[in-house]
């Protein structure tokens, strides 16, 4: 049992409430839970469990969603994140429950989310952002579903066109070669990286003409697939 003698805002952060029992601090609640309590109040040591655990909550809700505020996370990132501050178990759980329920959290959009961030800024092959969203934490059945209508031969354009700038100059095997290599590193199937390379190949001798330097060029299909 206690007895709360002091119920004190926090001078930094006025939406919070130091609880004092028996003239020692014993916890901080937000204004609302805080509203329910008053100075002289006798307070059972259940009681007392209790709210420490809701404001422990209520701080890993709230740590959580700092970290949420960079960026959208998948579940196991907010886990993660609030396993490296020491936050228990059932406290995360409740966290991510409270952030869930409140929309903040859920795997589909931010595993779709992903998918359209890489595909718009650095595209990459359907086996490498499957991989990628596995280390997130993300569910099979979601990656199935966020990945059934990317296009892998389109992202692999894609991700070519940021890049063939960089190459201007080469011999056509030069610029094969290199745009290949690059290709297969962002995780692409050597045949869509051949099919890549010949359209960008076709596209630029129509526009310009001299992108590439002359040389004893070789037939694409001398590129073996490795």
């Amino acid at each position: 049992m206690g007895i709360i003698t002091a119920l004190e805002v926090q001078k930094r952060n006025k939406k919070r409430v130091n609880i004092f029992i028996d003239s020692e601090y014993a916890f901080s609640l937000s204004l609302d839970e805080a509203a329910r309590l008053r100075k002289g109040q006798t307070i059972s040591e259940a009681e007392i469990d209790a709210l420490k655990e809701k404001a422990a909550v209520t701080v890993a809700t709230d740590q959580a969603a700092r970290f949420l505020s960079l960026r959208p996370r998948s579940v196991y990132e907010v886990r993660q994140n609030l396993i490296q501050k020491g936050t228990p178990p059932a406290v995360i759980d409740d966290a991510i429950d409270r952030l869930t329920a409140l929309g903040y959290l859920d795997d589909q959009q931010f595993a779709a989310f992903w998918v359209q961030n890489r595909n718009s800024f650095k595209p990459v092959s359907p086996r490498a952002l499957r991989y990628e969203l596995r280390q997130k934490g993300i569910a099979d059945a979601i990656i199935q579903a966020v990945l059934a209508d990317l296009d892998a031969e389109d992202s692999a354009y894609r991700a070519a066109q940021g890049h063939i700038r960089r190459l201007r100059g080469l011999d056509r095997r030069g610029f094969r070669d290199k745009l290949y290599i690059f290709l297969q590193r962002r995780g692409f199937s050597f045949e869509n990286a051949r099919r890549v390379t010949a359209r960008l190949i076709e596209e630029i001798e129509a526009e310009t003409p001299d992108f590439f330097t002359e040389d004893g060029d070789r037939d694409e299909h001398d590129i073996t697939e490795t």
